[in-house]
């Protein structure tokens, strides 16, 4: 099967995504990142169209350092009337200092007439002029034909025109843009074929997600002929996004059979989207194709118990493959299989002719119909398991428990808590101040606790939710609170539910820190094997 050559656009086109809005330093990260992944172009931003892609670029060329990808910059066609030379965007994309250049320039006669407001015959100048000029300065050279699906439909000889402007000027590659993102695949598919007979240049695709069919519309393309495909990681990009390469990837290596990144790289594919995604400051969705935390996720029992027996007869692809992992969800849809399996992730085992099972399956469907959902507070589930069996060591004992929250001079609320445990033989009487009432919990429960659990140091709470469970209750309803807890190591989820939200917080609190005992006596056992060993 053919090479397909992947460029990135992320930097740029990624940029325009609402909420997202790049450092120097974090482009540079992107980049790195990218070129571990064997991506062939990093589109870094326009240089001249605002300061800091000026600087990416500026330092770019002395630090950044990339083994494999071409870093591209990227701008338009030189304006209507004036020559590529005396051009200004054209000169800041020589300023960039890059070998790979990519110009745009409009394939649609709309665009031409309606928003430049200049003629066919000059636009078809333009295009060649720019390319002629940038590869007589020694770039290598690709041309974006913006719109040019919609150009197509309206005007096929026209759009043809821009194409074979741009590729006898000179241009290494030319760029099929879906640019409003509104052409069905069918479409996609055979205007790329009909292209392919009239153009000789290699051909690439570029589309955007405004009919959720980004993604869809550039394997298409690589089908009908295609050789460079270009998107952003996650799909960032304006308005609905871009293809996404994450998705896209995948698609062209182990459903189609064609190279574009390293088996290595594949197997970095989860942990890069996750990376970037941070970097830009947004939730990674857990339903994403591929490298979500759902994307392997099976919930009903018969869905797991197939699973268990063979893989491939609910994974249309082995989750290690792209750096992902299968995980057991516990609900009250789950069966006996999903327990068993669930408990050999969590690293337990149990005697599948034993009864535990049942039981524990028992206990989650009762829990669940009171409100409680272990999908992402695994670490509750965890303890439930453990709870179920002779192995669960409980490490305190609640006596009493007492938070107030009080209204003092204006404007200044306080909640102070008090615990009182048993630990052991001891009894912990200990008070606490906080910002708010679980907080003051959370430094009651340390102060009682830090004596006998020095570790409880290295954990500390970092994400607190709160949902309503029966709306036309009102403030009567019962609430759900999932708490994230981490250490250095790693990050756990709790769930508490009461109708009352201190108790329900409570809850959630007592089993994030059961965790952290539970998961520091597994680490010493480990340790304590190797010694003997």
């Amino acid at each position: 099967m053919a090479r397909i050559h992947i460029y990135d656009t992320t930097l740029r086109d990624g940029a325009q995504f609402e909420g997202i809005s790049f450092t120097v330093k974090d482009k540079l990260r992107i980049a790195q990142k990218l070129d571990e992944l064997n991506v062939d172009y990093i589109e870094g931003g326009w240089p001249g169209s605002n300061p800091k892609d000026d600087e990416f670029f500026r330092v770019a060329s002395g630090e950044l350092k990339l083994k494999k990808a071409r870093l591209v910059a990227f701008g338009s066609t030189r304006r209507a009337n004036s020559p590529a030379a005396k051009d200004p965007v054209i000169r800041n994309l020589l300023k960039a200092n890059t070998k790979y250049i990519t110009i745009f320039g409009k394939s649609w006669d709309l665009h031409v007439k309606g928003i430049l407001k200049t003629t066919l015959k000059e636009n078809l100048e333009m295009i060649a002029d720019s390319v002629k000029y940038l590869r007589k300065k020694g770039r290598h050279v690709m041309f974006d034909a913006e719109h040019f699906f919609d150009g197509y439909k309206d005007n096929p000889g026209y759009a043809i025109e821009t194409l074979k402007a741009a590729q006898d000027a000179g241009a290494e590659a030319v760029i099929l843009c879906d640019t409003n993102g509104g052409t069905l695949t069918s479409h996609i598919f055979e205007i790329v074929e009909e292209v392919k007979e009239k153009i000789k240049a290699p051909l690439g695709i570029h589309t955007h997600n405004d009919a959720e069919m980004a993604v869809a519309n550039s394997v298409a393309a690589v089908e009908a002929g295609c050789t460079q495909v270009q998107g952003t990681f996650n799909g960032y990009g304006e308005r609905c996004g871009n293809a996404n390469l994450v998705s896209i990837l995948p698609a062209l290596k182990f459903k189609l059979g064609h190279e574009c990144l390293s088996a290595f790289a594949f197997k970095e594919l989860t942990e890069a989207s996750r990376y970037i995604a941070e970097i830009c400051n947004m939730k990674q969705l857990d339903s994403q194709p591929y490298v979500g935390s759902s994307a392997f996720a099976h919930k009903a029992g018969v869905h797991v118990n197939a699973i268990m027996k063979n893989p491939r007869s609910y994974e249309h692809l082995e989750p290690e493959k792209v750096g992902n992992k299968r995980r057991m969800l516990i609900s009250e849809l789950s069966g006996k299989s999903s327990v068993l399996g669930k408990a050999g992730e969590l690293g337990m085992k149990i005697d599948k002719t034993s009864d535990r099972a049942k039981k524990i399956l028992k206990h989650v469907q009762d829990l669940e119909k009171e409100g409680y959902q272990f999908e992402l507070a695994e670490a509750s589930l965890m303890l439930l398991m453990r709870r179920a069996s002779e192995v669960f060591k409980k490490h305190f004992e609640l006596e009493d428990l007492r938070v107030i929250v009080e209204k003092r001079a204006p404007g200044q609320i306080i909640s102070e808590a008090t615990v009182k445990l048993r630990i052991g033989g001891q009894k912990m009487h200990t008070v606490s101040l906080g910002d708010g009432p679980v907080h003051a919990m959370d430094q009651a429960l340390r102060k009682a606790l830090r004596k006998f659990y020095p570790s409880l140091e290295e954990m500390h709470l970092s994400d607190f939710r709160v949902r309503v469970l029966d709306e036309k209750a009102g403030t009567a309803a019962k609430v759900r609170v999932l708490i994230q807890s981490q250490d250095k190591t790693s990050s756990w989820w709790t769930v508490g539910v009461s109708e009352n939200i201190i108790e329900a917080s409570w809850k959630a609190l007592i089993d994030s820190i059961e965790y952290k005992f539970a998961k520091d006596e597994k680490k010493a056992s480990r340790k304590s094997k190797r010694k003997r060993k």
